[in-house]
């Protein structure tokens, strides 16, 4: 019988050191570790091989899943975790990744069931990277709980591709979320990946497997095959999407545009539900230099110095950046930017990338062209262009927005510290307003504090150019850009951030799609924007 090193501290081919456990469970270990040699975490997982691989399957299991990754890499960028290394031993194998956000499902199966909507927003999650990996061919055969990790936000990343040797093979693990025809012996394919996608959804909501474990393998595989599974009581919504996944015949299973339509449209209907009635179309500006329907003829062009970045640049210490109407949108193939943190994060030490020839469209390490820098500072006498109406946010603060664009989000904090995010349903495009109240005297040092947070949640994050300070409003700030993967979608983001007073300050924070950063729509409603922004007066 083979069994997991299990000791705290000891070193998996003498470079990966195993520090706490993270789950157990039939057929596989995951623990946290460390790789020495780069002194950064890991995660390893030990899983058991099929004792008896079938004919045609005698690849090595490292060679498998090391091809896979690469596959799956681009793919599914972000929401698969990276794989560094295989080690493969007789009967079993260890997986070294990178450490991915969150905590296994199996964490949150230890809790209370979940609400319908961050199931549904968990599945679509893990039914993106199923149907990226079905249309390469890659199967995954072991899904279930302790594969996919998810963060607060709902968003999942998925581990343990290709340890299965073929679509046909025995399964080795979570033998509750197996298919019936794995439980015969018969592989699945694809249908078994999606009975395992609603066989997790259901012990989500319903707090327990739509199959209990019965303590030997043998055993549970045959209640999958022969024990009806009860309808759920606690799904709600939900409750159609996961009986259409958790039908005995893998032919009648419903196939996955089915039920990425049935997710999206509970995710839709929460937000909006949970949408603040549109606030009255325009106001008279505090400052009076705001008149709506007014068009900006006169409005000058500059010269962009560097490009830009987005995040807030501050945001207080207690404030939850929990920004759930980003994560459904994003969830619902609509808003891009689900990578939020607080600017509170640990500090990073300040990276002086070479600032880059200007311009936009251009990826990471490519040379970008010529675009134009927003002001500086807000245009006195700034008028509204046509499409954009005043809105009064409830905090006091004042801005032009696009017409039809309202709040998505907000939050606050007991320091008195908010988020608004604003959008539109079907627009790629968030604007993020921030207040915080505990900041430092540097806006260049909030936006440095800020970057390893960034670093560690967002997928294929890199920074361009160098952090900028600037005169807004005649105070202190600075802008910042940056690109990021979310939903497989590269996207752009720039952010400005300036000092009020009193360790107080505003940010603003603009995303969009990467290639559509530089079209004409998308430069106009930056400058307007930061023409139009009124803070809160004092």
């Amino acid at each position: 019988m083979v069994k997991a090193q299990d000791s705290a501290g000891e070193l998996i081919a003498g470079r990966y050191r195993l520090l706490e456990v993270v789950l157990r469970e039939e057929g596989r270990a995951c623990w946290h570790g460390e790789d020495i040699a780069f002194g950064r975490p890991v995660v390893l997982t030990w899983t058991r091989l099929a004792e008896h691989p079938r004919e045609g399957t005698r690849e090595p299991a490292a060679d498998r899943i090391m091809r896979a990754a690469e596959v799956l890499g681009p793919a599914c960028p972000g929401r698969v975790a990276a794989v560094l290394d295989v080690v493969e031993e007789p009967g079993f194998v260890w997986t070294v990744t990178e450490r991915p956000p969150g905590a296994p499902l199996t964490e949150l199966l230890g809790r209370e069931p979940l609400d319908h909507v961050l199931a549904a927003r968990i599945g679509l999650g893990v039914l993106d990277v199923l149907t990226a990996a079905h249309r390469e061919e890659v199967h995954h055969g072991e899904l279930g709980p302790s594969q996919v990790w998810s963060d607060e936000h709902g968003t999942v990343t998925v581990t343990g591709f290709a340890v299965t040797a073929a679509t046909d093979a025995t399964r080795v693990t979570s033998p509750s979320y197996a298919s019936p025809e794995q439980a015969r012996g018969e592989g699945g394919a694809p249908a078994a990946d999606l009975w395992a996608l609603g066989a997790m959804m259901y012990a989500l909501v319903e707090g327990r497997p739509a199959v209990q474990d019965r303590g030997q393998m043998d055993a549970t595989l045959r209640a999958v095959d022969r024990l009806p599974v009860r309808a759920p009581v606690s799904a709600g919504p939900l409750a159609p999407a996961i009986q259409g996944l958790l039908r005995w015949d893998p032919v009648e299973r419903v196939p996955e545009a089915v039920v990425r339509e049935s997710l999206t449209r509970i995710l839709r209907q929460n937000l909006e539900e949970t949408t603040p009635p549109e606030e009255p179309p325009a106001f008279p500006d505090p400052g009076g230099d705001l008149r709506e329907g007014d068009t900006d003829e006169g409005r000058t062009g500059h010269t962009r110095r560097g490009r830009f970045a987005g995040r807030p640049v501050v945001l207080g210490g207690a404030l939850a950046v929990t920004v759930v109407a980003l994560a459904v949108l994003a969830a619902v193939g609509g808003l891009p930017g689900g990578d939020d943190t607080s600017a509170s994060g640990p500090a990073p030490s300040r990276t002086n990338a070479a600032t880059p020839s200007t311009g936009s469209g251009a990826r990471p390490g490519g040379t970008p062209s010529a675009s134009a820098t927003p002001s500086a500072s807000p245009t006195a006498g700034a008028t509204v262009p046509a499409g954009f109406s005043v809105y009064r946010a409830p905090q006091g603060f004042a801005l032009a927005l696009p017409r039809g664009w309202k709040p998505l989000e907000t939050q606050s904090s007991d320091d008195l510290a908010y988020r608004v995010t604003f959008g539109a349903s079907g627009d790629p495009r968030t604007l993020a307003v921030t207040y915080s109240t505990q900041l430092g005297p540097d806006p260049v040092a909030v936006w440095s504090d800020l970057e390893p947070s960034l670093r560690a949640v967002s997928t294929g994050y890199e920074r361009v150019g160098d952090i900028r300070p600037v005169t807004y409003r005649g105070r202190k700030g600075a802008d910042m850009e940056w690109y990021s993967v979310s939903r497989g979608e590269q996207v752009r983001t720039f952010g400005r951030g300036f000092l009020i007073g009193g360790s107080r300050g505003f940010s603003l924070r603009w995303t969009t799609p990467a290639d559509d950063w530089d079209t004409k729509t998308n430069r106009e409603a930056l400058n307007v924007f930061l023409k139009t922004f009124q803070p809160k007066a004092d």
